[in-house]
């Protein structure tokens, strides 16, 4: 150098001196660290591979150079020749390192590390010595003076990079491994160091989504120790031992983990949040803590990029700085960027790791929990309220993780970045600023604050909808028969209008937030640069100034922005965190309560026993059963009778353990099967439901289904026995989910069977059979103790003993001829039933009305959903799934979907809003360039000229920036309502115009789904996902025209048409791959944790099942696997999205790299203005590269939405409801008579006549009473639900004018709070409200005691009914005039 800068930190001193000291600092400091733990975290050792007999070579190469460079100085002293300190110290320091350097390959190979990091880096670093000395040497010639120095310099520089190539490379695989082979290990481990540092070994992943649909098999193993039951366990340890230290220690409770037992959760006592945090924090803290680590790295190099920045400007201002400055800086610049993205990919991918193994973790605990909730507990939290814990507090509290470093990280940003701004432009500059910086605030949340409460109306107003949608949903029969579907979709309607009223409200609010964060970040800066432009004399613009105060203040206001976030985030986290640890210490069952002992028993010994036991619901609640004493031998059957509400179901419940033991003692010898009084089944097979995880049987699984009368049934399925049933049992009867329960507990051969209520929802002649051939003293439960709890009277003479409940207490027990003897409870129970029975004609088969033992196969249910299985039926390929079940969709959306949303919107409004974006970026543009040229200004005594009017048109230009991004945010804020009431319209429309045939065969969580989840992402996220999309595609293409102004003149026309083709395509090339790829990780993921949702709400409903079953540990089992199906999903998912944001960014690096070295290589034909104005937006792209792939993706899979809500337009519709032409005059008509003649029907097209030849006739105020087959059939017909076909003709004179009582509707369709067997009485009360001439009553006595029955109109006289048709499964004397069989 011909004037070396001495006051540069950048001289060839310095870095030389860097050079020298660098490598070896960083090696001794970390190789100690990196040599502990490949010790403790060995893998194996590796074979001789020629890799490493390359690297040793080169490294005993290095070893011997730098011997050589010791000796030569040596040599040159004993010679006379003075030399340097440095010129000893130097060349010893580096042997030494080389040394351990060599000694580290060796030791990798022996513990199984096939690439290496630490090596990479101290490469990498070994580099920067020999090529400084290589250039400083080539810069000043001599090499015929000095040849071995040289020749030393040239050789060392060639060694260090090929030891650097090598060590991008990657090893042999373990010879030996420790764990164990997994059929298709994650490519990670078999990756080198750069691959993994840019996450390129999910490439191959990427290549297969991009070719074809992903499937299980594409997915990896999970890591040796992250599996669901290891990481559970882990954190179960953990919480464990933290109650012990905290408390006390806790109670041990049964899970049918084997023969173990685990240790009860949390107690009621104590607070539970602080064992659970200790625990999270035990289990999980490494993992936290290097992410941690990776972030404050990254914000080393994040604040180092202003700095470098500021100097590059400096260089471009000095025309006596050295050439090689510039080139040099631009380097830096670009290595400090990539370095700042590269550490904080690697924090978000550990981050997101430990999210994903924390939910794994509290999803394992939460379904535990589930599984030992004691019934108080269950009724304190319903099956909803589980959901709500599992989808929407535990991906709380994990995101919650991502944030947990803002709360002190972010307050150290802004304080670095007070600290710059108090150095670029002057300290006394910045009290106003700083000021103003604390004043703003009220004008950001203000309007935040006032949008709340719309956002709290929008809510109650959505939960309204919601409801009323539900309810109108579930009871679309009971509506279409009433014709009220015009006056329910009014009412949604105008909740609806209400919805997108207050969500207008709240998002315009939101965007005046918006906007005026914008605002308040340009009013900082123009504060900034008014003060110190006109308050002191002396102060010019300059662009070192400018633009590295724009970068500072970015990175300040991404900072104040991240800050309240965060701290909102982290209070719901907070909350749903006392959520689950408010579930998990719920009230557990006690296992004391009931003693379990596998005996095997001679007949008459005692098998049941319960000494004066006295049980309550809960430990506070008050007793329900009292002084119960019983005891049941062996062989026995035992039936329970009482009215409703008695405590039958109770008992039963007591004998489980299920209730809390007051006092008293409850004892059972043998295995127990359970059959519930509402049928319990899973979203399974037939066999799988039946077997239960036992062992398949498959002689005794056929006489298992033939007694119970499901064989029939099983061989009409298409896939016989492997039939999915669907979720809770979609396409079997009551009926035949009831004979599923029972031929579960069958199957299982227990010694005990506790039967509650069983025939109560079967047909009279499957009720008998299922008598005779299972339960009484001929069935296949003979010589087993059974508990039969009924209110069928008939079987009681066939009986053991007889127990009747009344009121919570035995009131008597015996035979049942003792018991009629006694003339006590039994008869009384006997004497209310009797009306109804008309005198109970004498025996079993004159109840019943078949011979015992016959069965036939039912024609029809009036519970069947034919509708549902008929899809079954007509399609073998879909044999074994639930019908009309929704098929996850595949493939990129369709440009329909996009112009059917745009058209919803409306096309003026959205070329309205495209102008409006363009507008405001313009102004953006136009704001910048006007800040360079003010920068470029010539000063003249220490000021600018004109200097009033520059930042007057600065102001101006943000503040029209600020005025168009209000109005385009607001024209999509608008366009988003409009098309969210006409989708969500022609979606109401859709399905309420659908005939009853398509709520048969469609679930109606399906529908539901449609109008909660599909609806909220139309009105929220795709205007959303649209509004940032906006604004990062605009952005990006302002920066890309902003960095062709920093290009030198003669590459500006060549820039201009390379950026107008690549600006395009630089976010297309990797979209395709992400999105095709994304989009379908996103759906599995998803689709894979509902599952995970849906067992354990699955699991809650049948808990008690599960544990009368003793199968706990098959089913945690279960839960893990499936947890760990999710694990495989979400793991590619985050790694996809690190492999964008990292290579995006790198992309975006790289753009700043081209401009900085541009500027520099051509610092005499540009200004220091532009320059700065150029490279400060290259910075930008940087992050704006990733956001536009990220928003394109994000709307496509939002865009999905409309696609599912326009799924319905394309199904068959009835016919219209009104017919102008045809419409009846009061007062017709005037009667009630029916008329079928030579009717037909089929419930669809495809299928055969279910009902056919059908003539009869209903006088004018005839009762009749009409019994099965296909009672349902003919209620449909009668109201027009079904279209009839065929020869046929049927007349109804009907009322069209039906009464809609002032009350709300939806409150009354579903009987809540009431008994299983009080809900069917309840019925009726809706039917009288209504004034008809034909009142049709379907089996309303088929589920209550006899004791209940059809409720009269006022003295129990039927006579004011008009025409009355009554539908039964049991033909019991009536007051009816004639019976339709």
């Amino acid at each position: 150098e011909p004037e070396p800068a001495a006051h540069s930190p950048l001289s060839l001193c310095f870095l030389r001196t860097a050079g020298v000291w660098l490598p070896p600092m960083y090696l001794w400091v970390l190789g100690p660290i990196y040599l502990l733990h490949i010790h403790r975290h060995g893998r194996g050792y590796l074979r001789m591979s020629p890799l490493f007999k390359v690297k040793m070579v080169l490294g005993f190469a290095l070893m011997l150079l730098c011997a050589f460079n010791v000796a030569l100085p040596l040599w040159k002293i004993q010679q006379g020749t003075p030399q340097a300190p440095e010129f000893l110290i130097h060349p010893t320091v580096w042997l030494t390192t080389m040394g351990f350097a060599v000694f580290l390959i060796h030791m990798e190979r022996k513990k199984g590390v096939r690439a290496s990091g630490v090596m990479f880096g101290y490469w990498l670093l070994c580099c920067l010595l020999p090529a400084t000395s290589t250039a400083q040497q080539a810069s000043r010639g001599g090499f015929q003076s000095d040849p071995l120095s040289h020749l030393s310099t040239y050789l060392c520089l060639s060694l260090v990079v090929a030891q650097f190539v090598l060590s991008c490379l990657v090893d042999w695989p373990t010879f030996f491994p420790k764990d164990a082979q997994q059929p298709n290990p994650c490519p990670k481990a078999g990756a080198s160091f750069p691959s993994r540092a840019m996450f390129w070994w999910i490439s191959g992943l990427l290549w297969r989504g991009y070719r074809k649909p992903l499937g299980p098999k594409d997915f990896w193993s999970l890591e040796q120790g992250k599996s669901s039951e290891e990481l559970v366990s882990r954190l179960e340890q953990e919480w464990r031992r933290s109650h012990r230290v905290a408390q006390r220690p806790c109670h041990r409770t049964h899970w049918g983990l084997g023969c173990s037992s685990a240790e009860a959760l949390l107690q009621q006592e104590g607070s539970p949040r602080g064992p659970l945090l200790r625990a999270i924090c035990r289990v999980f803290r490494s993992t936290f803590l290097l992410g941690t680590l990776s972030l404050v790295i990254s914000d080393v190099f994040r604040f180092s990029v202003p700095k470098l920045l500021s100097l590059f400007l400096e260089f471009m201002d000095s025309p006596e700085a050295p050439a090689w400055k510039g080139p040099l800086l631009a380097t830096l610049m670009f290595l400090a960027a990539c370095l700042q993205t590269l550490f904080e990919q690697h924090f978000m991918y550990r981050v997101k790791v430990l999210q994903m193994r924390l939910r794994t973790a509290i999803t394992g605990l939460v379904y535990r929990k589930v599984l030992a909730l004691s019934s108080s507990a269950r009724k304190a939290s319903a099956v909803g309220d589980v959901v709500n814990l599992l989808s929407v507090d535990v991906p709380r509290l994990t995101e919650s993780v991502l944030y947990l470093n803002s709360s002190w990280l972010l307050l150290l940003w802004i304080c670095l970045c007070f600290a710059y701004l108090w150095q670029v432009p002057s300290p006394s500059d910045l009290c106003c600023p700083l000021g103003f910086c604390l004043l703003r605030w009220p004008l950001i949340f203000s309007p935040f604050s006032a949008s709340r409460g719309s956002q709290e109306e929008q809510m109650r107003q959505k939960d309204s909808r919601a409801r009323l949608t539900s309810s109108v949903l579930r009871t679309m029969g009971t509506i279409k028969a009433h014709g009220w579907e015009e006056a329910f979709l009014e009412k949604i309607l105008r909740i609806r209008g209400q919805e997108l009223g207050a969500l207008r409200t709240s998002t315009l609010l939101f965007s005046v937030s918006l906007v005026s964060f914008q605002v308040s970040t340009f009013l900082v800066a123009l504060v900034v640069f008014a003060v110190h432009t006109l308050v002191a004399e002396e102060n010019a613009m300059d662009a070192e100034k400018a633009f590295v105060t724009l970068t500072v203040l970015g990175i300040l206001n991404k900072a104040q922005a991240f800050l309240p976030f965060s701290v909102h985030l982290l209070v719901q986290a907070w909350v749903s965190f006392n959520r689950l640890a408010a579930f998990l210490s719920l009230e557990e069952v006690d296992p004391s309560a009931e003693d379990v002992k596998a005996a095997s028993l001679a007949a008459g010994k005692d098998c049941v026993a319960i000494h004066n036991g006295t049980f309550a619901w809960s430990r506070e609640g008050p007793p329900c059963l009292h002084r119960i004493s019983l005891t049941v031998p062996q062989g026995c059957l035992l039936a329970v009778v009482g009215p409703v509400g008695s405590g039958k179901s109770s008992l039963l419940s007591a004998l489980l353990g299920e209730l809390s033991t007051v006092e008293g003692s409850v004892s059972i010898k043998g295995p127990v099967a359970y059959v519930p009084q509402e049928a319990w089944v899973q979203n399974s097979s037939v066999v799988e439901n039946v077997c239960f995880r036992q062992p398949l049987d498959l002689p005794w699984l056929d006489t298992v289904l033939e007694a119970c009368a499901l064989q029939p049934d099983v061989d009409s399925f298409p896939a016989g026995v492997h039939t999915r049933i669907g979720e809770q049992g979609m396409n079997l009867s009551g009926g035949q989910k009831q004979q599923l329960s029972l031929a579960r507990a069958v199957y299982r051969k227990a010694a005990v069977y506790l039967l509650d209520d069983p025939l109560a929802a079967l047909d009279a002649h499957v009720g008998q059979h299922v008598f005779t051939q299972v339960i009484g003293p001929g069935g296949l439960l003979q010589g087993t103790t059974r508990i039969l709890v009924t209110h069928t009277h008939h079987v009681l003479p066939q009986a053991d003993c007889i127990v009747v409940l009344a009121e919570g207490a035995i009131a008597e027990m015996g035979t049942y001829q003792e018991l009629l003897r006694r003339k006590g409870a039994l008869v009384a129970l006997l004497e209310a039933a009797r009306p109804r029975a008309g005198g109970a004609q004498g025996g079993r088969a004159g109840l019943w009305g078949l011979r015992p033992g016959s069965c036939h196969p039912r024609e029809g249910d009036a519970t069947t959903s034919e509708g549902q299985m008929a899809v079954l039926q007509d399609d073998p390929e879909r044999a074994g799934w639930p019908a009309a079940e929704d098929s996850m969709p595949k493939g990129r959306v369709k440009a329909a979907m996009y112009l059917t949303y745009l058209r919803a919107m409306g096309t003026p409004l959205c070329a309205y809003a495209l102008f409006l974006f363009l507008c405001q970026q313009t102004a953006s543009f136009c704001q910048g360039y006007w800040l360079s040229l003010w920068a470029d200004d010539p000063i003249k005594a220490g000021r600018q000229e004109h200097t009033a009017l520059r930042g007057g048109v600065f102001a101006l230009l943000g503040c029209l920036q600020a005025i168009g991004l209000l109005a385009s945010t607001a024209a999509v804020v608008l366009g988003g309502v409009r098309a969210s009431r006409l989708l969500f319209r022609g979606l109401l429309w859709d399905v309420a115009r659908s005939p009853i045939g398509f709520f048969e065969r469609t679930p109606v969580g399906n529908l539901l789904n449609r109008f909660s989840k599909e609806t909220d992402t139309v009105d929220v996220d795709i205007p959303d996902k649209a509004r940032s999309l906006l604004i990062s595609a605009f952005g990006l293409l302002e920066a890309g025209l902003v960095v062709r102004l920093g290009l030198p003149g003669p590459l500006e026309a060549i820039s201009v048409c390379l950026w107008l083709l690549l600006s395009p395509t630089l976010p297309i090339l990797p979209q395709s791959l992400y999105v095709a790829t994304s989009c379908q990780l996103r759906r599995l993921d998803s689709a894979s944790y509902s599952s995970v949702c849906s067992h354990v709400a699955e699991t809650f409903q049948g808990s008690a099942v599960v544990r009368a079953f003793r199968a706990q540990g098959l089913f945690v089992a279960q839960s893990d696997a499936l947890m760990d199906e999710n694990q495989r999903v979400s793991f590619p998912r985050l790694v996809v999205d690190r492999w964008l944001a990292a290579n995006m960014e790198l992309l975006g690096n790289g753009l700043v790299l081209v401009a900085a070295m541009c500027a520099a290589l051509s610092k005499a034909h540009l200004s220091a203005g532009i320059v700065g104005f150029s490279v400060s937006a290259a910075l930008q792209v940087t992050q704006t590269l990733q956001w536009v792939v990220r928003n394109w993706t994000d709307l496509e899979n939002s865009i999905m939405s409309v696609e599912r809500v326009r799924d319905y337009a394309r199904t068959a519709k009835e016919a219209p409801w009104r017919l102008p032409s045809c419409a009846g005059r009061p007062p017709w008509p005037r009667g009630g008579q029916i008329e079928f003649r030579n009717f037909g029907l089929r419930h669809r097209p495809e299928l055969p006549l279910a009902v056919q030849g059908v003539s009869f006739k209903i006088h004018a105020g005839e009762k009749v009473s009409a019994c099965p087959c296909t009672l349902g059939t003919l209620e449909e017909a009668g109201f027009s639900l079904h279209v009839p076909t065929g020869s046929c003709f049927y007349t109804l004179h009907l009322p069209t004018g039906l009464i809609l009582p002032k009350s709300d509707l939806t409150q009354d369709f579903e009987a809540q709070g009431q008994a299983p067997g009080q809900k069917p009485a309840a019925c009726p009360k809706r039917g009288l409200l209504t004034d008809s001439e034909w009142p049709l009553v379907g089996m309303v006595t088929a589920s209550p005691a006899p004791a209940q029955g059809l409720p009269s109109r006022s003295s129990g006289d039927c006579s004011a009914w008009g025409t009355v048709e009554v539908l039964e499964r049991s033909i019991r004397t009536r007051p009816w005039r004639r019976v339709l069989v």
